[in-house]
């Protein structure tokens, strides 16, 4: 594995423990407040623990190598949907922005094809295993 495969899933597995950890977990478990601090953005509970699942799918599909670049594009469409809820409040925006970057940085660091494709120039044929 190349170095920049190593810091690609590095950065992709930093990526998950944030989304997996503190976000998706108090989405998807109980503490005092929790029906406040959604409802100040819009959401009732019972969304929010739908969103989480979500938010858990789209981080294993991200994580899985086959599904890799699928769970990139929707990982990106869950974040946009964050960053339209902070900015409806007059929250601070730029974190969930900020992860989606770094998703598709990571992608690309495991997986030669991303950043050609990003620039614009047709990707290099793949290997006989796109392993990440």
């Amino acid at each position: 594995m190349t170095k920049s495969k190593i810091a690609g899933w590095i950065l992709s597995l930093l990526i998950a423990a944030l989304l997996l950890g503190p976000s998706a977990t108090s989405k998807l478990t109980e503490w005092e407040g929790k029906a406040e601090a959604f409802a100040k953005l819009g959401y009732a509970v019972e969304t929010m623990t739908r969103i989480g699942y979500v938010e858990v799918l789209v981080t294993l599909l991200f994580l899985i190598p086959r599904t890799s670049f699928v769970g990139a594009i929707l990982l990106t469409g869950y974040l946009g949907g964050a960053t339209a809820s902070h900015v409806r409040i007059d929250e601070p925006w730029f974190m969930p922005v900020a992860i989606g970057v770094l998703a598709w940085v990571a992608l690309g660091l495991r997986r030669a094809g991303v950043f050609p494709m990003a620039l614009g120039a047709a990707p290099a044929a793949p290997p006989a295993a796109d392993a990440d």
